[in-house]
């Protein structure tokens, strides 16, 4: 396989896994967006510049996360290794659960698949494969690639992941509340207990088949669709603020959950309710220098790429 391009132009949304009782398996684009640019040059050189979130902290040579997954997607690809100039242009926050690293590494094997001769050797199932392999779980990936809501699941006996999209209804609209201080998965993931009661596992069942419905074609039941008992409690002494806002905006009647592993916390509805988030989300948080709240809409066509 050869390279059909020597420079590309990837567009990549933030995303927002679990959304409540979808844990592991539900996730959300979001109209925020890391723009990446790649030159493959004729020597073997590795240029990152980097604007925006994770400027001066992440890698500027081969262990950037672009950059490792683009190598390992030409390889998939059976094409050769090249030289490399990125400039990314980071917006979604890095170690806040708005998928960055998800963001990272759909990105670079989309770029991976702008760059080869024939891009159907890396269509979507072989690029959630690949990012879900580096990633370690599928639940960010899939809706970056994807766009809209996403379902993904292990196919198992050696199948690999697969996702479902779903066509979100077009009045739901998400309001992110970002802290300063971030959080590593590793240890939000690390709090977790091995078992949980059934009555709880049952709870969640019921309320993530809920929440299909409700992104869908019910809006109006996304606070009971949001619900959940299997991760949240068991994070609240690693993210303490974000758990309590969460009970807060729930206390309120708003659809609020923890974004992914969190610290963001991610708050679901109409556009009749926007100015009720606002105005609670201003009472719980406003003036707070470590808080920024966004408004955003529904990322509906996940990552983009093209030759340039």
């Amino acid at each position: 396989m050869q390279l059909g391009a020597d420079h590309v132009r990837v567009r990549v949304p933030a995303t927002s896994a679990n959304l409540g009782p979808g844990f592991d398996a539900l996730g959300l684009a979001l109209a925020l967006h890391d723009v990446l640019e790649v030159r493959a040059l004729a020597t073997d050189e590795v240029v990152v510049d980097v604007e925006g979130e994770g400027a001066g902290e992440v890698p500027g040579d081969e262990t950037h996360l672009v950059v490792r997954a683009l190598r390992a997607a030409l390889d998939v690809a059976g094409a050769p290794q090249t030289g490399l100039h990125l400039t990314c242009v980071n917006r979604v926050p890095h170690g806040r659960g708005l998928g960055s690293s998800a963001a990272a590494v759909v990105a670079g094997i989309v770029a991976a698949r702008a760059l080869v001769a024939d891009p159907s050797v890396l269509d979507d199932d072989v690029a959630l494969g690949l990012a879900t392999a580096i990633e370690g779980h599928p639940d960010n990936a899939a809706p970056a690639l994807l766009g809209g809501a996403t379902v993904a699941w292990d196919a198992g006996q050696g199948a690999g992941p697969r996702a479902a999209r779903l066509d979100v209804h077009p009045d739901v609209r998400a309001t992110v509340l970002v802290p300063a201080a971030r959080l590593a998965t590793s240890r939000a993931r690390g709090v977790l207990p091995t078992h949980v009661p059934h009555a709880d596992a049952a709870f969640n069942a019921g309320r993530a088949a809920l929440l299909v419905e409700a992104l869908t074609r019910r809006p109006d039941l996304l606070l009971d669709a949001t619900d959940d008992r299997l991760h949240q409690a068991y994070r609240a002494d690693v993210m303490p603020s974000s758990f309590e806002l969460v009970q807060a905006l729930r206390a309120r009647g708003l659809a609020a959950t923890v974004s992914g592993a969190g610290p963001t916390v991610l708050v679901l509805s109409t556009p009749d309710g926007l100015e009720e988030v606002a105005r609670v989300a201003d009472s719980l948080v406003g003036g707070a220098v470590d808080w920024a709240v966004h408004r955003l809409d529904v990322d509906t066509r996940g990552v983009v790429g093209e030759r340039l």
